[in-house]
């Protein structure tokens, strides 16, 4: 039953990618509605799961949090080392991207769809209910996810090709995610700590790139509607599941 539902995040996924696609003459609604999802999927939903499943303190701050801020310093450390070895090269730090940032955003999130699907497996695990109410958060957000995975990949220079792929292993993550729980299980701590490293590098994305590309050429309040938008359908999601 955890496969057969997490065949229906495969599909939700790919539906989020490919309106990603169609959508490319309003960019900067399109790079203002992913900013806003990657914000509702980390203040809704990431960090308030990462601190329930990472309970330890270290020195009187939950462990999920000093993750969150160590992942977000991380993925500004990778982009300033970026951005230097291109201008070493000669090329300008602020006309060009780097490929491989939007490709390791584009990994994690595969990495999270996979830890979706073993979410699924494992409140199945636990009872029906328990298990139809984390799968429908799961779908409705795997949207976002799909939507975001093409975004990141393709923003950053990667070619059509590549983002379809990303595309596509995002897809799969969770169904592969669901079946891994018939062999094992991931330790809770385990999960919260990648859940909080994750979430501070979706936040660094999203904030520091994100959004200022959505605004660059067009400040428009429609592109602010569109986060706005954003952020609340996580929002939506997170309480209908609840």
């Amino acid at each position: 039953m955890a496969v057969f539902v997490a065949l229906g995040a495969f599909l939700m996924t790919l539906a989020g990618g490919w309106t990603a696609q169609r959508v490319t003459d309003r960019r900067h609604l399109v790079l203002g509605l992913a900013g806003g999802l990657m914000l509702g999927v980390v203040g809704l939903d990431l960090l308030p799961e990462a601190l329930q499943a990472a309970g330890d303190e270290v020195f009187g701050v939950p462990e999920a949090l000093l993750l969150f801020v160590a992942g977000f310093l991380l993925a500004h450390l990778v982009e300033r080392l970026l951005a230097a070895r291109r201008a070493a090269h000669g090329a300008d730090e602020h006309g060009q991207r780097s490929p491989q940032v939007g490709l390791t955003a584009a990994a994690a999130m595969v990495g999270h769809s996979a830890m979706d699907g073993v979410a699924i497996g494992a409140a199945f695990q636990v009872g029906g209910g328990m298990g139809a109410a984390v799968a429908m958060a799961v779908i409705a957000h795997d949207f976002a996810d799909g939507f975001n995975t093409y975004t990141l990949t393709s923003l950053y220079g990667n070619a059509r090709r590549r983002a379809i792929a990303m595309l596509v292993a995002d897809a799969l993550a969770p169904v592969a995610g669901a079946a891994s729980t018939l062999l094992f299980t991931i330790p809770e701590g385990a999960l919260g700590a990648y859940l909080g490293l994750f979430g501070g590098v979706l936040l660094y994305l999203a904030a520091a790139e994100i959004l200022p590309e959505a605004h660059h050429e067009h400040p428009a309040r429609s592109t602010l509607l569109c986060t706005v938008a954003g952020a609340a359908f996580i929002w939506l999601v997170v309480g209908v599941a609840e």
